[in-house]
């Protein structure tokens, strides 16, 4: 698919209910095997969870970004809301956690810029069904899309998902870390946006299977092959994007990808549109090293869409 005449999205709102993490990136060589140690050439400290990057990805594209979210009464729930503040997100229902800490992500990135990812949930696991509810109600009704991922309770996932239904918004579901989901929740998901990996484990049957549980749209992110749309009308592929130098880090490329998508379905792109902005997106956050050291803004977007 040309994407010449694809353009940049406009307004609308995206509401993110999800995940913030404080993460430790340890630099190696290579991802050490069961039982094996290795030496780390660096360690850094920097903001991340899946939900506050995809925040972050909308924002700085211009988006009118919510954070629906919980971190811990502690020092990194406080960066962590100061950083996405910073980029322009809206933390109103950003909520303050006693007794938890904000969750931690340990990240272990090789030389060719993959990685390995172990997250320990801390405040995110205590949000709630009625935290969700309390910071939907008061939103406007119209051009919004919820984008949620599942570093926080399912429960809590299907409450967005319901109430994204019930206000006629969009709902759209990146489904990682990976896990069985239930019919009742599939059946509310506008757009799934899973990589290859979890792809298999949602679903033995596929996306079609997927289609077949009520799902709108499975868009399989695949990488550097790019990724698939998968809807009821057929199937189309996208092809990725390249970056000068190659990549650099692709930590933050699937979140860069699914908030970019949730930003260009609320200013009502056409899917097929919203995807190719999404993989240029998702390309250009894997330039350096952090989840969000290198994501992109709306001219970037669109100088690599005219490419």
């Amino acid at each position: 698919m040309s994407a010449a005449s694809t353009g940049v999205a406009g307004p609308g709102v995206v509401v993110v209910v999800g995940s913030v993490n404080a993460d430790l990136v340890v630099a190696l060589e290579r991802i050490p095997r069961a039982g094996e140690t290795l030496t780390a050439s660096g360690l850094e400290r920097r903001q991340g969870g899946k939900g506050g990057n995809q925040a972050a990805a909308a924002a700085r594209l211009g988006g009118d970004v919510r954070f629906v979210g919980r971190v811990g009464d502690d020092a990194e729930g406080a960066a962590a809301r100061a950083a996405l503040e910073d980029d322009g997100v809206d933390c109103a229902a950003l909520l303050p956690t006693a007794g938890e800490p904000t969750g931690t992500a340990l990240v272990l990135l090789e030389g060719d810029g993959e990685n390995a990812i172990a997250v320990v949930p801390g405040a995110n696991a205590r949000l709630s069904p009625d935290d969700v509810a309390g910071a939907l109600a008061p939103l406007p009704g119209e051009h919004v899309v919820v984008l949620a991922c599942l570093e926080v309770p399912v429960e809590t996932v299907h409450a967005a998902a319901r109430a994204a239904r019930q206000r006629g918004w969009g709902f759209v579901l990146n489904p990682a870390p990976a896990q069985p989901l239930p019919a009742e929740l599939l059946a509310l998901v506008d757009v799934l946006t899973p990589n290859e990996h979890e792809l298999g484990l949602l679903s033995p049957g596929g996306a079609p299977a997927l289609l077949e549980a009520g799902v709108g749209a499975v868009v399989v992110t695949r990488g550097a092959a790019g990724a698939d749309v998968v809807t009821a009308q057929g199937q189309e592929h996208h092809d990725a994007y390249a970056v000068a130098g190659g990549p650099v880090d692709t930590t933050g490329a699937g979140d860069a990808f699914s908030g970019t998508l949730a930003w260009a379905l609320a200013a009502q792109r056409p899917l097929g549109d919203a995807v190719e902005q999404a993989c240029a997106a998702g390309a250009l956050a894997t330039r350096a090293v952090g989840a969000r050291a290198a994501l992109a803004t709306a001219a970037e977007v669109e100088s690599v869409l005219r490419r």
